[in-house]
């Protein structure tokens, strides 16, 4: 008897070798283990990433002032507390407008893994996606005079740019956007697949293994590679029309090319599709295979799949909700009867 147990051990050991050997091969990358690796990966050289920063970013990331109505931040749509995102089919933003275009709101966690951000990638980074929705009409809807306004207007603010930027710092709407992004960048969640990609051979069950293995033979590593499991811009319906395609208008980029989303938290970031027209994450899987694999996903492939998706449930950083500072005399005031 302990003669098959350790027989198993083995056995699992090295089919688990083989298989990160396998994966890596297919293109998935883990979220590097060493604190440094990470840093250098995720931290913008043009605009480094220091403590300061990040908590300033995390200040401004929860900061409503920053909307035309005053009761709008990033946080919002992307919520921390519950997957990044706010599970909305579309997006809501100002003056509770719905998305023109039926988008809804992609997961912050790990964008900062993504090629270009935007559902159409119009954006190639974080600090320049950050000044788009706080302009937006139907979003946060704040002209950048008016958010450079509220900042300055509040000392404890402009205290905490001189501290992060220096004295001289000049505290226009760019900067603004790129701090938030500086927090942003720090939104990553390690899981039990990164530690499996990076050497640990019993992080994933066998179960979550077969899954892993399915994953990769039935093609979807395709699209869904790298460290993101995403992030790149794809062809959409490359084998069959999506079916809920009609809702809203978005056809993709001038190519029709979509931001493929990450898979990481997938668990918690329903509704799926960039309509946000599908509920459940095996009816997800299932639409995947048949309109850009070709395949008809059985409701066994579909379990695997759905097991291994569920590794990928990382471990998100600590946030403290930040308590922000008063309004003073000059603060732009919100309009509530023209807001």
């Amino acid at each position: 008897m302990k003669a098959l147990v350790i027989s198993a051990i083995v056995a699992t050991t090295v089919m688990g070798a083989s298989l990160i050997d396998e994966a890596k091969s297919a293109g998935l990358k883990p979220i590097p283990s060493s604190a440094k690796a990470l840093e250098k990966l995720t931290s913008n050289l043009k605009n480094p990433t220091t403590a300061a920063k990040v908590e300033l970013g995390k200040m401004l990331y929860f900061e409503p002032r920053l909307s035309k109505s005053g009761l709008i931040s990033c946080n919002t749509c992307h919520n921390l507390a519950t997957g990044g995102t706010d599970g909305m089919a579309s997006a809501i933003g100002h003056k509770w407008t719905s998305n023109p275009h039926g988008l809804s709101s992609p997961t912050v966690y790990n964008a900062v893994f993504y090629s270009q951000q935007f559902w159409d990638g119009r954006s190639p980074h974080l600090e320049d996606q950050a000044q788009g929705p706080i302009q937006a009409g139907p979003e946060m809807a704040a002209p950048k005079a008016f958010v450079e306004g509220v900042v300055n207007s509040i000392p404890e603010y402009v205290t905490l740019f001189k501290k992060a930027y220096g004295k001289d710092v000049k505290i226009d709407f760019a900067k603004v956007a790129d701090t938030i992004a500086v927090f942003e960048r720090t939104l990553v969640t390690p899981s039990r697949y990164d530690d499996f990609l990076n050497g640990k051979k019993n992080a994933l069950s066998k179960e979550e293994q077969k899954g892993l293995k399915t994953f990769i033979t039935k093609g979807c590593t395709t699209c869904h590679n790298d460290i993101a499991l995403g992030g790149t811009m794809q062809a959409f319906g490359v084998a069959a029309p999506y079916k809920h395609m009609n809702v809203g208008d978005f056809k993709g980029d001038a190519n029709g090319m979509v931001r493929v989303p990450t898979l990481r938290n997938v668990t918690q970031s329903a509704p799926y599709f960039h309509n946000g027209q599908i509920a459940t994450l095996n009816e997800a899987i299932k639409e995947m295979g048949r309109i850009q694999l070709g395949v008809d996903l059985n409701d066994q492939e579909t379990a695997e799949i759905h097991t291994f998706l569920k590794s990928l449930e990382g471990k998100k950083p600590s946030i403290i909700y930040p308590m922000l500072p008063a309004s003073t005399a000059t603060t732009p005031k919100v309009d509530v009867h023209n807001n």
